[in-house]
């Protein structure tokens, strides 16, 4: 947008400086040029005068910019801004092997993997997805185990059907026992709460040896007990007990019971013993984004990519902006091609990062806000996108405004418009009078002003 020069002669009087006759004569009466600056004003949609004291040399005038009439419009207007985002499906996880194994089964890129399905096969053992928050950070195979990878494990068989029996209830201390596979059948118990008698399963009933190679009964006389054994492998720690917390789930026998039923149907020896590397824990259902493995490598490296099956738009932001974005604020994204679909603020990063911009390098500090979108059938056929998000921001009703163009910044502060009188010549002014205004909203090029002897229809100057 063009900029407006303006200068003040020695009695005040401000003037435009095409409007002084003979500026450019030297031995003239002086004039002090006064600087003008660009504002950048709602997201850099005008720009204004500032007037600044000079120094006291002859204008040398310059093409300057063509000074129009405008009306002042009484009319409603909106914040609204619009940013670049990036369509994409949402929670991109790389997953990893772990072990000596070899992958035998890998999925194809694009799949969908949900609750209960096999994710990939190493040594021909399949890992399986589980919903949840905890992921299986350890061996499961000791009865009375605590702790929500428990809970994860006793919520996804209960959800597939299986019956994994009573639970002990938060604040219930239950005696935590020796691992499975270091028992025999003839010290295997049921898990019991303290304080009440402890049972024992029926002979023959206790859960095989770990598919892992703990060798359960070697180096064990006839009749000795696991107790009695102190041969490498067993332990000899008396069991201990554990309070269950708010959140916990407790390896029960019922529960392990279940495992086995569930390992079977997957194809894992069913021994209720649970290994980390038998689960993979996420959200919801994934979908496979990159396989980056073959079958055949070897499975301690990573496999595959996955994201959530639902799509967001990723859009950095600028910190400074943060304040007139919220949570749960509505917009509207433009998809590619004009299409446009309603959205929500659903997420405002908390981590910044500084962009290089500009020849100098300045910093720019940025956040990133993940935007929902409403309709997911608006973006089924778009994997990733550009995009533009158009944040919808404060409104008023029925105010009065001018175009950036016609605000003069005054040096003692504040702002003015100019009467749009004795207009003589081609974009030239012989002079209108200064009129003080109040500024509020900025949108779209437009300026709300207010003030005395400001009202609807009056005739102002503004740069073409």
């Amino acid at each position: 947008m063009p900029l407006r020069v303006a200068v003040q002669e020695e009695n005040g009087e401000a003037r435009h400086a095409e409007d002084l006759p003979g500026a450019t004569a030297r031995g003239r009466k002086k004039v002090v040029l006064l600087s003008t600056v660009a504002m950048l004003l709602a997201g850099g949609v005008g720009a204004g005068l500032v007037w600044a004291g000079g120094g006291g040399k002859t204008l040398e005038p310059e093409a300057g910019p063509k000074i129009r009439q405008v009306a002042v419009a009484k009319t409603d207007m909106s914040g609204v801004r619009e940013m670049e985002g990036t369509l994409g499906y949402d929670s991109v996880r790389t997953i990893r092997g772990a072990g000596e194994g070899v992958v035998t089964w890998l999925p194809k890129q694009g799949a969908t993997v949900e609750r209960g399905e096999q994710l990939y096969r190493v040594d021909e053992r399949a890992t399986v997805v589980f919903y949840g928050s905890t992921p299986l950070y350890r061996r499961l195979d000791t009865p009375g185990t605590v702790g929500r990878d428990v809970r994860v494990v006793a919520d996804n068989l209960r959800a597939a059907g299986y019956d994994i029996g009573q639970q002990p209830a938060p604040g219930t201390v239950v005696q935590q026992r020796t691992p499975v596979d270091q028992q025999t059948s003839a010290d295997a118990g049921s898990l019991t709460a303290a304080g009440t008698d402890q049972t024992t399963t029926e002979p023959g009933s206790g859960p095989s040896p770990s598919a892992q190679g703990d060798d359960a009964g070697q180096g064990a006389g006839a009749g000795e007990s696991a107790e009695e054994q102190t041969g490498e492998g067993r332990s000899s720690e008396p069991s201990r007990q554990v309070t269950v917390k708010e959140g916990d789930g407790v390896l029960t026998e019922g529960l392990m019971s279940a495992i086995k039923r569930w390992q079977k149907s997957v194809g894992i020896e069913p021994t209720g013993v649970l290994e980390s590397t038998d689960v993979v824990v996420t959200r919801s259902a994934v979908r496979v984004s990159e396989v980056s493995a073959q079958t055949g490598d070897a499975a301690a490296n990573e496999l595959l990519s996955v994201t959530a099956t639902t799509k967001s738009v990723r859009v950095p932001v600028e910190t400074l902006d943060l304040g007139t974005i919220k949570a749960g604020q509505k917009v509207t994204v433009v998809l590619p091609g004009g299409t446009e679909t309603a959205g929500e603020v659903a997420t405002i990063g908390t981590t910044i990062k500084a962009d290089q911009e500009g020849e100098s390098g300045a910093g720019v500090t940025k956040i990133n806000v993940t935007v929902s979108v409403d309709d997911a059938e608006a973006v089924k056929g778009i994997d990733a996108a550009p995009v533009q998000v158009r944040f919808e921001g404060e409104a008023r009703k029925g105010v009065l405004a001018v175009p950036v163009g016609a605000l003069l910044a005054l040096r003692e502060g504040g702002y003015a418009v100019r009467l749009a009188e004795g207009r003589s010549g081609e974009g030239r002014s012989a002079g209108g009078r200064l009129v003080p205004v109040d500024t509020g909203m900025f949108a779209r090029g437009l300026v709300e002003i207010s003030g005395e002897g400001v009202a609807e229809g009056m005739k102002v100057e503004a740069t073409a």
